[in-house]
């Protein structure tokens, strides 16, 4: 029994010990993201435009600074930049009950996303760099199980703060984080140096011949392009979060509890699932198969709930799962895709850089999807629908040729290689 749970929660200690971080770090962030809607209406003393704004601000900062982050990362190394953004975060956190009004508001979310995206780029770029080729997205696949289940603890111990109706306790919830983010740094702290992978010292020769043309990863078109396919396909969390749960409440018969079942089918599949969908992921060829998997999916995803309009009791019932379940799939198969492209398609020696690039892609489909995906499918309804799976499968038919032609891009530049 010890041996299976040993297997279940990763297959080597290192990969055990990312999981036990991932699922510190996601608590105390589940927590606050659930909680947060109540704190900055009733704490911080926000609209809810105001939040709305604020949190459009930030995505807009994340997208100016993704790059540059990314690009420090490679400098200073993906670890160093890892520790020193999740030290930053906890201090945060633990500064938010200080704050009130929207501009002090809208001033922390621009701190916080500057933090954020240098975090993501040192923690992406560590995790390809530790693990040998084989086994990264597989290690990723384990590391994603994990921070859904800290995602789920932190939503629970938040849904019991918010049940007790009392300021006092949603105004410790970010303290409750800050605290579990202190624990976070620490434990990355605490994990193996990435040796001479990341920090390595490049001749004077090889700098000088890299520092032309194809020194920045954002002169590298087709990973550029890579990206904002992938960020299109990733937008199955829009459809899942957003446009699917107002779909069932405004155009359904569907009972609203329906929505407690979906978000629980989500997190289990996502849990016990994700390995198996990342399993046999290893190259550009396979990460793209898995890529038209989530393509595949979210296509049948729409085509399903769009139906649900015209029917009525445990027919719409039934569908509106299915729907999600579909969706669901697209977000495990499209994630394993993504983490064996970046892998495979990153110059190993701008680690950080190409992470910056690969999440431009994700960060604009945060601005433009769930405007538009709402709007098609509660305005138009069936041919929004429609029109939703149409610009799925154009990024499906896009992210192959985009990829190869990334792949052609390193093929050219003599490159170093990574274990």
């Amino acid at each position: 029994m010890r041996e299976r749970l040993t297997r279940m929660i990763g297959p080597t200690p290192l990969v055990r010990s990312l999981a036990g971080q991932s699922v510190i770090s996601a608590f105390g962030e589940g927590a606050f993201l659930t909680g947060s809607a109540v704190f900055f209406t009733v704490i911080v003393g926000l609209s809810a435009q105001q939040v709305g704004l604020g949190l459009s601000f930030a995505a807009l900062v994340r997208f100016a600074m993704s790059v540059p982050l990314g690009k420090l990362a490679d400098r200073i190394g993906s670890k160093q930049m890892w520790q020193l953004a999740s030290g930053i975060e906890a201090v945060l956190y633990a500064a938010w009950p200080l704050l009130s009004g929207f501009w002090a508001f809208v001033a922390m979310m621009a701190v916080m996303a500057v933090v954020e995206s240098g975090r993501r780029a040192g923690r992406g770029a560590y995790a390809i760099a530790i693990f040998p080729r084989e086994e990264r997205v597989k290690s990723q696949a384990y590391l994603r199980a994990a921070r859904n289940v800290g995602y789920t603890f932190g939503a629970l111990a938040a849904g019991v703060a918010l049940a007790t109706d009392s300021d006092a306790v949603v105004q410790a919830v970010p303290l409750a984080t800050a605290f579990l983010l202190v624990l976070n740094a620490v434990w990355v702290f605490r994990l193996p140096d990435v040796v001479g992978r990341d920090r390595e010292e490049l001749p004077v020769e090889k700098a000088v011949e890299h520092a032309g043309e194809k020194s920045s990863a954002l002169r590298n078109r087709g990973f550029f392009l890579m990206s904002i396919c992938n960020g299109v396909l990733g937008t199955h969390g829009v459809l899942l979060n957003v446009v699917i749960p107002l779909w069932l409440v405004q155009e359904t018969d569907a009972p609203r509890v329906l929505l407690a079942w979906l978000f629980g089918t989500n997190t289990v599949m996502a849990v016990f699932l994700q390995v198996a969908a990342a399993r046999g992921v290893t190259d550009v060829r396979r990460s793209l198969v898995a890529q038209y998997r989530g393509a595949a999916c979210f296509v049948l995803s729409c085509l399903i709930v769009l139906v649900t309009h015209d029917t009525t009791g445990f027919v719409t019932i039934a569908l509106v799962w299915i729907g999600h379940v579909t969706v669901t799939g697209s977000e495990l198969y499209q994630s394993a895709g993504m983490w064996g492209l970046i892998s495979e398609l990153s110059d190993p020696e701008r680690l950080g850089e190409y992470q910056g690039v690969s999440g431009l892609g994700y960060t604009m489909g945060d601005v433009w999807a769930p405007a538009l995906y709402t709007f098609l499918a509660m305005t138009w309804g069936a041919p929004g629908w429609i029109l939703i799976a149409a610009i799925v499968v154009v990024a499906a038919v896009g992210i192959g040729p985009s990829s190869h032609a990334a792949e052609r891009y390193l093929a050219r530049k003599p490159v170093a290689t990574s274990a």
